[in-house]
C-alpha cells in the first residue's frame, strides 16, 4: 500500500469545500438555518488523530529497530489502513466546514461570532485528523530495501536492459 498522494488530499478537500458551500447555499435559499458544527466534532477529530498517531508509534519503533518486541504484521497493516482512512477523511472533514465558513463569510449579513468560531474549530479538527493520518502513514512506511528492488517481478525491466530468449 502506498501513502496518500498530495493530489488526492487536495481533490478530496476541494470536494468537501464545494459540498459545504453548496449545502449552506441550498439551506439559506430554502429559508432554513445554516449548518454549525458542534464543538464536540472538533474534540472528537483531535482525539482520533492522537489515537492514530499513538497506534503508529510502536510500528515506527519496530521498523527503525529501536525495540526488540515482535511486530504483528496484521496490526501494522490495520494501523496503516486506519491512517490512510484518517488522512482521506481528514481532508474531507477539513474541506466541508471550510466551505461552510466560506459561505458564512461571503454573506451580506455576517453570521454570529460563535457560529464562525465553531466552524473554524471544525476546520482545525479536520486539519488535525488529516495531519495525524498522514503522520501515522509515514510512521507505517517501510524504508526502501536494496534487495527488494533488484529481483522484483512487479517492477518491470530496467531502462536500456535487453532480454535474451534462449
Amino acid at each position: 500500500m502506498r501513502r496518500t498522494h498530495p493530489t488526492t488530499v487536495v481533490i478530496i478537500g476541494l470536494i468537501g469545500v464545494v459540498v459545504g458551500l453548496l449545502t449552506d447555499a441550498a439551506l439559506a435559499a430554502s429559508g432554513r438555518a445554516l449548518i454549525v458544527p458542534p464543538v464536540t466534532l472538533s474534540v472528537t477529530l483531535a482525539v482520533i488523530a492522537i489515537v492514530v498517531v499513538v497506534l503508529a508509534l510502536p510500528i515506527r519503533r519496530a521498523i527503525r529497530g529501536k525495540t526488540t518486541l515482535r511486530l504483528d504484521p496484521f496490526r501494522a497493516a490495520r494501523t496503516a489502513v486506519l491512517a490512510k482512512a484518517c488522512s482521506i477523511m481528514g481532508a474531507l472533514v477539513t474541506g466541508l466546514p471550510l466551505g461552510l465558513l466560506l459561505f458564512m463569510l461571503t454573506r451580506t449579513v455576517v453570521a454570529d461570532t460563535s457560529s464562525i468560531l465553531l466552524t473554524v474549530s471544525a476546520v482545525v479538527g479536520g486539519a488535525l485528523l488529516l495531519t495525524g493520518g498522514l503522520l501515522a502513514e509515514w510512521f507505517c512506511t517501510l524504508p526502501p530495501d536494496d534487495s527488494d528492488t533488484e529481483g522484483d517481478p512487479d517492477r518491470g525491466p530496467e531502462p536500456g536492459a535487453t532480454h535474451s530468449h534462449a
